[in-house]
């Protein structure tokens, strides 16, 4: 017979846990009548290392206790395959996460480099899986929420790609396509592809104050981007074929603004 704080020391547990284990009834030792202290036996200690055992498996408290009443060899087998199942779905969500967190990471690290910065790149090849009318028609989310593949399955406006077509007077016009980035070539799909060779790519931020009592405020309007963009032609002797897409990569908050930075790919010849 042994007390609780030897059993304590031995299985190396505390002996608050085994208290605990006492009052769900997984282990039941029995109390000396002289001075009320619970006396372990070889089996109490059993039912510990049993317990331990489901524990280190996760197995919750109550699925413990119903297999200490009654429990199959297959309703065990059949509990812990539920059991791996939930966490294999964990695995997955934390390695979704993981990949999305290494993805945001380098977007801010790629504004640091290209913000304002202009380079020729070949425009990553995007999948169109839906269009809604204008940023905020709120009412066409619904393809947006169809759409989203992350973890909180909650609306973002990470899909959302602008499509605005200019010429030498300012903007003509503007799509709003709801994409997904991909490798497939035109050929391998139905739906339809945006992607372009030689694109002059930057980083641009626009923003507002953060007080909704302050009216809209651009920090970099469409007219002072269009310039850049048109230096920035001259400057690389290319020329413009008067169409840009642009999708929002991160937004901050400091200085009482919102600051939102959008990867901008304007196609050029």
């Amino acid at each position: 017979m042994y007390t609780i704080g030897q059993v304590a020391k031995f299985l190396n547990i505390s002996r608050d846990t085994l208290k605990f284990y006492e009052e769900k009834g997984l282990v039941t030792p029995e109390k000396n009548d002289k001075n009320g202290y619970r006396i372990y036996s070889e089996y109490d200690i059993y039912d510990v290392l049993t317990t331990n055992y489901y524990r280190e498996l996760d197995i919750e408290i109550k699925k413990i206790q119903e297999i200490r009443k009654s429990k199959s060899v297959e309703d065990v087998a059949q509990l812990i395959e539920e059991k791996e199942k939930l966490i294999a779905d964990e695995i997955k969500a934390k390695q979704y996460l993981l990949k999305q967190l290494k993805k945001a990471k380098e977007d801010a690290i790629n504004i640091t480099k290209n913000l304002n910065v202009f380079s020729i790149i070949d425009m990553p090849r995007f999948i169109v899986k839906g269009e809604i009318a204008d940023i905020f028609s709120f009412v066409d989310y619904d393809v947006l929420k169809t759409h989203t593949d992350n973890s909180k399955k909650a609306v973002t406006l990470s899909k959302l790609m602008r499509i605005a077509s200019f010429d030498d007077t300012g903007i003509k016009g503007n799509r709003f396509v709801v994409v997904k980035e991909t490798k497939l070539h035109e050929d391998e799909t139905d739906e339809e592809i945006i992607t372009h060779k030689k694109c002059l790519y930057t980083v641009v931020e626009s923003g507002r104050g953060i007080n909704k009592d302050e009216n809209f405020v651009e920090k970099n309007d469409d007219v002072k981007i269009g310039d850049a963009i048109r230096k920035a032609s001259i400057d690389n002797n290319c020329q413009l074929i008067g169409i840009s897409y642009v999708t929002i990569v991160l937004t901050t908050y400091n200085d009482g603004y919102e600051h939102m930075f959008y990867n901008a790919y304007t196609p050029i010849v």
